[in-house]
């Protein structure tokens, strides 16, 4: 049997194990998902096109250069319209095709290519030439069909083309590896261009090309585009550790030199592997599923640990490299369907899902013990994707329910009047002025397939391939001629050995005899997230003895330590904020042996610093619950280590806020008129929070909330803290006290300025918008995965590193470090998609200082004298979706 086409069985294997969802209620959800996707399609081109994205709290668009940099989040924005571009093919498979062939026009009356831009090469790529050639697959078929697009003439693929001859001067490097960013109009390496100076690339953007360029070749007849792609991935084969056969993270373009070698199938890794196959599944080039199959039985071996992925060290891939997991795996259990491998895939998709459950969404990264590791998460369609390809795999239902919940959530948390709002915070529901465009190309595909019947669906999909940006590629490109001038290289004999190939095609009936056999496998993850939240115990290599230090052991103002420190390859670095970072290099360690006590010590380090933050408090938020807000708008908040306990409260403090006077809070307060009955507003610095919090206690403050000091902080950029007492008993304080920095204070204060009455809740968490409004209590449990987030001072930039506190030298006086939300290190892509960004290393702003006010509709500055239940009635198909409360903690 052909193994394209045996793959193609697989994922039309379907194995009922009892119809638990009607006909009728898939239906329901399969027409919800078009509605929501009207809501988030509509608003992008109402208030945001032809800007690349929709700015859902503020209700405009996204224009590069005029908003706040994103550091390299903006790299995949290019001034051409990249949403509509992304969602073409969408718009199709929803059946929207009068739509589809208003936004084609649209395309090509309104979209430029040459603009004096720097773009991602990656992120052009898997989404504007994607979006370009997957919207020319949709207009092809839709015109052969005879009834739409027939004044179609191939003009998608003729942008196509530019595009990608626009993208072709990145691949001149002596590797063939290309350069991560290029200018539109001018390429690469000159003055003009402003790009060309970096040396390195993440696997993934270098090797995720494969499948836009060689459709791009086969639709067109120039083999040009599949050979550079060809190269590149020949190259990153040959630079695979020959030992364990696995890729690092980061490489050097012009040398070929590893420059991170930690190993995973997540972000800055994860569609390189994805492409390996599926360029075999498109193509129909066995030397793709050689090398698929080659790395997938390494990431077996040494990266998978049922239900877990963890990244290890490519040159010794039984030592971990990190003690997190990022929401870009979530991707691998897919592709596992994809492989045939059903049974780890119903496993790490189950750890995935539970996790979901306890946070609403996936964390951007979360620890093997599925606590909060980084706190975002923008709207990421990977956990939808496996959820439908396991469904399609297996036919189970309980995929279906999974479904439903990631609808739920979406409703409820993320929707906004303009859209859907990336979370900024899962703890506390928070939100970022954001709605990236794989939003639209890919989560609305994935969950309409999951519902819908084969009748709702305009098209076979089993005639296509999805590529890591959802975009629609016919498999008869396999059959289009293939010039290829660069021949595949192949570097012995022995690759081509049969051995390296696995032809079964798997029978979901034969593998899963037993309806109750699945739920054998999930049964134990839930129960291990759900229930115990595990710690596991600091890896141990066999017969490896400790480190000559002990991270509990270690003083940072000690000279014997620092020296052992330095034998071991690690420095150490003071930072302004009064932590220290810990960055360790193996190379310079006096010997190997040494390298690898740094390597267990820092590993240490990173559980201590873990262990300390249980003992820490959650951050908290501050919700304005006035006109013309309603609760849309939520800020991070610092807690305080006295006070009222919020996380105890089940409906939080709710008043009006006023400045206090003095401001500073430092002495007796002089508007104890204002002051009485409200939460008052104070400035940081001059005193202790605890004396802050007396003063305007006794002036009859219902709560408090400080605003830092320092112009331009945010939690975006800063480490969030806790509020310490001054070191004698604070159990006369009863009021809550949170702390806000620079620049979410600055929104409370313009608010107040420009609305004079503004009410907020202070609450553990966002509360519900139809709960605040209609005062109904949420009964909260505890939950044992909020005890801790992030590791306090957890920030790899190289091979390893990390901060934490000086354990030998106390913090400044007022606070007590409480989280770092930071990442560990720049997540390049698959979705470097996708990139996470560093939120201490770059700046990465947060709306500005007005943007959370969230627009009215036409008219409601003449509302302010109506009821809130008129108000609320403007509003009442948003509120719809935030009818329920989550009763577990976040």
């Amino acid at each position: 049997m052909p193994p394209v086409l045996c793959l193609l069985m697989l994922l039309g294997a379907l194995c009922r194990f009892g119809e638990a969802m009607s006909r009728e209620e898939k239906q329901k959800l399969r027409n919800q998902v078009v509605e929501m996707f009207d809501h988030a399609y509509q608003n992008y081109m109402d208030h945001a096109y032809p800007a690349d994205e929709l700015m859902p709290l503020t209700c405009r668009g996204r224009v590069r250069g005029l908003e706040p940099s994103r550091g390299d989040v903006d790299d995949a924005l290019g001034k051409f319209s990249l949403t509509l571009i992304d969602t073409l093919d969408t718009l199709v498979l929803l059946n929207k095709t009068t739509e589809f062939e208003a936004a084609v026009r649209s395309v090509l009356s309104d979209v430029r290519l040459d603009n004096d831009i720097v773009v991602s090469v990656f992120e052009t790529n898997i989404r504007v030439l994607g979006g370009l050639l997957g919207g020319h697959s949709m207009a092809v078929m839709l015109k052969e069909g005879g009834q739409h697009m027939l004044w179609y003439q191939d003009e998608l693929l003729h942008m196509a083309k530019d595009l990608g001859l626009r993208l072709l001067p990145a691949f001149n490097t002596s590797s063939g590896l290309p350069y991560p960013r290029i200018n539109l109009k001018h390429g690469v390496r000159g003055p003009e261009t402003r790009t060309g100076t970096e040396t390195d690339t993440c696997t993934a953007c270098a090797g995720t090309m494969i499948l836009e360029f060689a459709a791009l070749s086969r639709f067109t007849g120039d083999p040009v585009f599949e050979d550079h792609a060809r190269r590149a991935l020949d190259f990153l084969w040959e630079k695979r550790q020959r030992n364990s056969n696995l890729v690092g993270t980061t490489i050097n373009i012009h040398s070929g030199e590893w420059v991170r070698r930690d190993s995973g199938v997540g972000a800055g890794i994860d569609s390189y592997y994805e492409y390996l196959l599926k360029a075999y599944i498109l193509l129909g080039d066995d030397l793709f599923l050689q090398r698929f199959n080659i790395h997938y039985a390494s990431i077996m071996k040494y990266i998978s640990q049922p239900p877990l992925l963890l990244d290890v060290h490519i040159h010794k891939p039984l030592l971990p490299a990190r003690t997190w997991m990022d929401s870009l795996l979530a991707f691998f259990p897919g592709l596992q369907v994809l492989k045939g491998d059903i049974r780890p895939a119903i496993e790490t998709h189950e750890m995935l899902y539970q996790v979901t459950k306890k946070h609403n969404f996936l964390p951007e990264a979360f620890t093997t013990d599925f606590r909060v590791h980084w706190a975002q998460h923008p709207l990421r369609p990977e956990f939808a994707e496996s959820t439908y390809f396991l469904y399609k795999a297996t036919g189970d239902p309980y995929y279906l329910e999974a479904g439903r919940t990631i609808l739920d959530n979406l409703n409820r948390f993320a929707r906004v009047p303009c859209g859907f709002a990336a979370m900024k915070d899962v703890r506390t529901g928070s939100h970022e002025d954001r709605m990236d465009s794989f939003f639209l190309a890919e989560m609305f595909k994935y969950l309409f397939l999951l519902f819908a019947e084969a009748e709702d669906i305009p098209f076979d999909v089993e005639g296509y391939v999805f590529t890591t940006e959802a975009h629609l590629l016919p498999l008869s490109l396999s059959t289009a001629p293939n010039s290829s001038s660069i021949p595949s290289n192949r570097t012995s004999d022995e690759e081509l050995d049969d051995s390296n190939f696995d032809w079964t095609c798997p029978n979901t009936r034969l593998l899963f005899p037993d309806p109750a056999f699945p739920r054998s496998l999930r049964e134990p993850i839930r129960s291990a997230v759900d229930k115990s939240c595990p710690r596991p115990a600091p890896y141990r290599e066999p017969g490896m003895g400790r480190p000559p230090l002990r991270a509990q052991d270690f003083m940072a103002n000690n000279p014997e330590h620092l020296e052992l420190l330095r034998r071991m390859g690690v420095s150490l670095v003071h930072l302004k904020d009064g932590r220290v970072q810990l960055v360790q290099h193996a190379t310079q360690a006096v010997s190997a042996v040494a390298a690898e006590d740094g390597v267990r010590f820092m590993q240490e380090m990173m559980e201590l610093s873990s262990q300390q933050q249980k003992e820490q408090l959650p951050p908290r938020a501050i919700q304005i619950v006035s006109h013309p807000f309603f609760g849309r708008v939520v800020l991070t908040a610092g807690p305080a280590q006295f006070g009222t306990d919020l996380s105890k409260s089940s409906t939080g403090v709710r008043g009006f806020v006023t400045v206090a006077e003095p401001y500073s809070g430092c002495t007796e307060i002089t508007n104890g008129e204002y002051v009485q009955g409200h939460i008052a507003l104070l400035q940081r610095g001059q005193c202790m929070f605890a004396e802050k919090a007396r003063n305007i206690q006794k002036a009859g403050a219902i709560g408090g909330i400080v605003i830092d000091d320092n112009e331009g902080s945010s939690s975006d950029t800063a480490p969030l803290f806790q509020m310490a007492g001054d070191g004698r008993s604070t159990d006369d304080v009863t009021l809550p006290l949170l702390f806000l920095f620079h620049k979410e204070g600055n929104i409370l204060l313009e608010a107040l300025k420009e609305y004079r009455e503004v009410e907020v809740l202070l609450s553990d968490k966002a509360r519900d918008r139809a709960a605040i409004f209609k005062v109904v209590d949420v009964q909260e449990e505890e939950d044992c995965q909020t005890e801790a987030t992030t590791p306090t001072s957890f920030k790899p930039v190289s091979q390893s590193q990390m901060s934490t506190e000086e354990l030998d030298k106390s913090v400044p006086e007022e606070v007590t470090p409480a989280k770092e939300v930071s990442p560990a290190e720049e997540l390049r892509i698959k979705e470097e998609d996708r990139a996470v960004p560093p939120l201490a290393d770059t700046a990465q702003p947060k709306e500005e200082r007005d943007s959370e006010k969230t627009e009215e509709p036409q008219g409601d500055k003449d509302l302010s004298s109506q009821s809130v239940d008129q108000l609320l009635a403007d509003w009442q198909e948003d509120l719809e979706a935030f009818k329920q409360m989550e009763k577990d903690d976040l």
